[in-house]
Parts: structure tokens; sequence; C-alpha cells
């Protein structure tokens, strides 16, 4: 297995990039060993990054201010070489907004869709992907509005994930300043249609970030940022209901802390959550007979500010990228005890998203 890395490159309010651009490391998953980490294309803060199924094209935004020409944050495709997983660089999309955080294919493969996160560009925008892995014409961009009572960090609307709902299609977007998880439908031409019934609200100040769904598709996880939280819910007719809300840190836990990153293992039994603050990872047990998250216990990340995390596909391993810290730190996870145990780290500079290619 290879990881690809997303990074930061360049200095910012939250983080002083200090990578080149796209990374890559092989994952020994015998011994749990990464590296070494290597570049794989130089990229203005290439964040966050998706695969096609195919695996043949990469896409990535920039999480800048502005890009090349453009007065917003880009989006960048890239051909991927079958063989050496070498990339090489396709074309660029203005994102229409600022500091672009999260990017998605559609269920379809035939779009990608990007987060704008900076303030007061809290927007999706969707691109049609060309028969060459190129981003084609613009098909959609929607402007989000809202706030919520963190005068601060939800002043204005912040979309920071998007996801696909693996049953119905619908396009699952978080919004950290308008506390909701809007839900859109997309059709064959690449817009996106509301479906306001569906909308998930949030507790007032929660701040929704990430969301993971459950292996069986009836269960849905959204990781809340700034009360370090995690809501469960469950699949009802075409939306979701509310059935559980579950701590992401010990009772007593005192410091400033907040959650980014959430992963479901293969067999569901566990979520997993990245504190950065109390630079930890959350073990939380799922429950399937009452829908219920229980919180099993914390296991230090290795570094500072875990960002992201990711599982082996045989659940056995988890790998944390400590950003401020510049590490990737590989764990043997054992389910039964629901316990996380160091195996090996890496040096990766700033660190942001993982991904296996």
């Amino acid at each position: 297995m290879n990881l690809i890395i997303g990074t930061y490159t360049e200095h910012l309010l939250y983080t002083h990039g200090k990578a080149d651009g796209i990374l890559t490391a092989p994952f020994d998953a015998a011994t749990g060993r990464i590296g070494p980490v290597t570049s794989l294309i130089d990229a203005r803060n290439p964040s966050y990054l998706t695969i096609s199924a195919s695996g043949e094209h990469l896409y990535a935004v920039n999480e800048t201010f502005s890009f090349e020409d453009h007065g917003s944050g880009g989006i960048t495709a890239y051909a991927r070489d079958a063989q050496t997983g070498g990339l090489t660089r396709l074309n660029t999309r203005p994102s229409l907004g600022v500091s672009p955080c999260h990017i998605a294919i559609d269920a379809t493969g035939r779009f990608v869709l990007a987060a704008n996160y900076g303030l007061e560009s809290g927007s999706v925008t969707v691109y049609r992907i060309e028969t060459d892995g190129s981003l084609g014409d613009l098909t959609d961009h929607i402007q989000h509005a809202g706030s919520g009572p963190d005068p601060i960090r939800q002043a204005t609307s912040h979309a920071h994930m998007i996801a696909n709902d693996p049953q119905t299609g619908d396009i699952l977007v978080t919004d950290l300043g308008a506390d909701a998880v809007l839900v859109y439908s997309l059709d064959e031409t690449g817009c996106l249609t509301p479906k306001t019934t569906s909308r998930l609200d949030a507790a007032p100040g929660a701040g929704p970030r990430h969301l993971a769904f459950h292996p069986d598709g009836q269960h849905l996880f959204v990781v809340n940022e700034l009360d370090n939280t995690v809501r469960t819910l469950r699949r009802k007719a075409d939306s979701f209901e509310p059935v559980d809300r579950s701590s992401t840190l010990p009772p007593d836990v005192r410091r400033h802390s907040q959650a980014a990153a959430i992963r479901v293992t293969p067999s569901g039994r566990h979520v997993l959550v990245s504190n950065r603050g109390h630079d930890s990872i959350a073990v939380l047990r799922f429950n399937d007979d009452t829908s219920t998250l229980t919180l099993t216990g914390t296991t230090s990340s290795g570094g500072e500010q875990p960002r992201d995390l990711i599982v082996t596909p045989d659940g056995r391993h988890v790998i944390c990228a400590d950003q401020d810290s510049g590490l990737l730190v590989s764990y043997e996870f054992d389910e039964d005890t629901a316990t996380l145990h160091p195996l090996h780290s890496a040096v990766a500079p700033t660190p942001v998203c993982l991904t296996f290619g």
C-alpha cells in the first residue's frame, strides 16, 4: 500500500507550511512501517485530495486566498501513472471561494465538488470531469448562508467537507459556521438542488466539521469541531434522525482542543476521531442495537495537531498525520480491546490529508 499525503506548503494564519507539494510513502502492513516519504509533485497548499475509482486521476484543492490569476483558491487535476503512481498535472480551475478545504468526486464519477471554507466564501463548487480526467466546465456554484453563536469561528458560513450518501447518492456538506449539514441532490448535468427537509441541524455552537458513514449505510457520524462531540444519526426515510451525542475527550480535560478527522473501522465496530490540542486519537465503540457510541479511551497522537486519520482496509492499522509536528504515526488497532499500539513514525512536513493509492 502507498500513502498519498496532502500538505501545506506556505505560511497561513493557522499553520506554517513546510512541504513542497503532494507527498507519498509506502506502508508495510506486515510491520506497520511507513516510508520513506518522498515528493510526488510540487503544488501550492494541496491540503485535501481525492482519487478516482480507477486510480488513474487525482484531484486536489489548493487552499489559498488567490491561485494563479484568480481571486480565490484553486482545484487541480492530475493524471496518475499506473506503474509508478507519479502525477502529471492536467489543468486547474478556480474554486470560486477563499481557502477551499475539501474535495470529493460524486458517486457517478462524472463531477468534482469542492468545499470553500474561507470567510464570507462558504460555498460548494462543481466541475465536470472530462474523458481525459481534466476539469471541464463549471456546472454549479452554491453560496451558503448562516452563522452560529461563536462570534469568531461562526460569524459566517464555512463549508468544510463534502461526502456522498452511499445509498441515495445525495451530496452532504458540513457547514461549521452555520451549525448544519446541508443535503443536495446532484442531477446529470452537475447541478445541485437543496433538499431543505433533509437538512441536519447541529446543537448551537457545535461546529460540524467532517462526517463518516457506517458500513451498514444506515448510520451517519458527524464530528463537531467546536464542542468536541460526535453526533450519531440513524437513517429515517430519505433523511437522518439524531440518536446520540458523545464527547471525543475524557471528562477531566480542561485544555483547549478541537476535534478534526473522523473514521469508521471497516467492521463498523468503532469510530476514531483525532483531537487537536489534546493531541490524541479517541476510540468510540458503536453499539448497533442502540445506535450509540461510547468513548472507550484516548491514545496520544505522537505529535501535535493530529489533522487526519486513515484506517487500513483490513482494519488492523491506523495512521495519524500530526500536522504541526510533521509526523506520520502508525498504530496497530485491536478491536476486541479497543486499543491502539504505536508502531512507527516517519517525518512528513505539515501533513493534512491521508489516502491510499
